[in-house]
């Protein structure tokens, strides 16, 4: 499992003129589902999304998680970010998961992220979707588990 994570002073996602996912301060968080991704990589994703230390402390230095930040947490599935981009001039998407298996890990990943964070939003699995972010910093990080 992949994430593109970008510390952002808000984001949204939009589907079909429609606004679905939406926070303001905190961590978006691209996700990419590669297949032979389950419950070990969703627990660590899960952990790593809630506590990489990309926030400001009191002092402006970058000491703390999204958790103790406050804020919140907005997940996008975008299978590109497991494409294998090592040779030729087009991606390769042999280690992705199928769609039902992506769907049912990024779900799975959803879930327990609203279990543990309530500001939790999402996109839509497998949309054409328009994310807007403003990147706070940038602050942007890949995170591979």
């Amino acid at each position: 499992m992949k994430a593109l994570i970008q510390r952002v002073s808000e984001a949204s996602v939009t589907v079909d003129h429609q606004v679905i996912g939406q926070i303001g301060p905190g961590l978006l968080a691209l996700i990419g589902v590669e297949k032979d991704d389950g419950d070990a990589q969703i627990e660590k994703m899960l952990h790593k999304l809630l506590h990489y230390r990309i926030f400001s402390d009191d002092n402006g230095k970058m000491n703390l998680g999204l958790e103790a930040s406050g804020g919140g947490l907005l997940l996008v599935s975008q299978f590109t970010l497991v494409a294998d981009t090592a040779k030729g001039l087009r991606p390769g998407f042999s280690r992705g998961a199928s769609p039902e298996h992506g769907r049912a890990v990024f779900d799975r990943l959803l879930s327990a992220a609203r279990e543990r964070l309530p500001e939790t939003q999402s996109g839509q699995f497998g949309a054409d979707m328009q994310v807007a972010l403003i990147n706070d910093g940038p602050v942007t990080f890949m995170i591979e588990v």
